[in-house]
């Protein structure tokens, strides 16, 4: 079943967000007062509204409990970031995911509710998105404008499997490079070795074959 993540605010950061959940076939629905930003992402977004986060009753109408993730991603507007926050919190909103401009903001976003506080200046777009779709991403690198190195939480359908006997070279274009067990890296691990529980496998390969990758696991959980 496809993940329905909401974005509010559609300035850089949410605007590059919501183009890579697109790549990642994600059905993306985008809030922003300005029809002109609204229209400009339309090639990467299942539903778009112009209108206020703010307004709870129009938050309530499109059903915004009902997306798996929310992201309020609003620009210079601290206190509509706050608001939006906390209305998504009180309607329900499994997971709101807020962009903070600075510490102080993220303090106060903090304790009002929201479980995720992103710095723009830290975190990438892409990398949240990755993240937000795959609970076993741990951490997402970008090592040119086509390949990426991804941090993946071994999940059981990796587990006690031999690296020679999940072909993941051969069924998704990636190589594991190292194995992070209990802190210890294993570089250019051996094709013989086991996959044990808790290890973090390090995977680079292009972004098409990553995203594959990740949504095909997911899949299988």
């Amino acid at each position: 079943m496809k993940k329905e993540i909401a974005v509010i605010g559609l300035g850089r950061f949410g605007g590059s967000i919501v183009m890579e959940l697109s790549e990642m076939n994600v059905d993306v629905l985008v809030i922003d007062t300005d029809e002109t930003r609204v229209n400009e992402y339309q090639d990467y977004y299942s539903e778009g509204i112009i209108g206020d986060s703010t307004d709870e009753a129009m938050l309530k109408s499109i059903g915004i409990d009902n997306y798996d993730n929310v992201i309020v991603a609003i620009g210079d507007n601290i206190q509509a970031s706050i608001l939006s926050t906390l209305i998504l919190k009180d309607l329900g909103v499994k997971k709101v995911t807020t962009k903070a401009q600075n510490s102080y903001h993220g303090r106060v976003l903090e304790k009002i509710g929201a479980d995720i506080v992103v710095h723009p200046e830290r975190d990438m777009g892409r990398r949240i998105a990755h993240r937000l779709v795959s609970s076993s991403v741990v951490e997402y690198l970008e090592v040119s404008s086509s390949h990426s190195i991804i941090e993946y939480s071994a999940n059981a359908r990796l587990e006690n499997k031999r690296i020679s006997d999940l072909n993941i070279r051969e069924k998704f274009g990636i190589s594991i490079i190292a194995i992070n067990r209990d802190g210890d890296i294993i570089v250019s691990p051996d094709s013989q070795i086991s996959i044990l529980s808790g290890d973090i496998l390090i995977l680079i390969g292009s972004v098409q074959q990553l995203n594959h990758f990740e949504r095909v696991m997911e899949r299988l959980k």
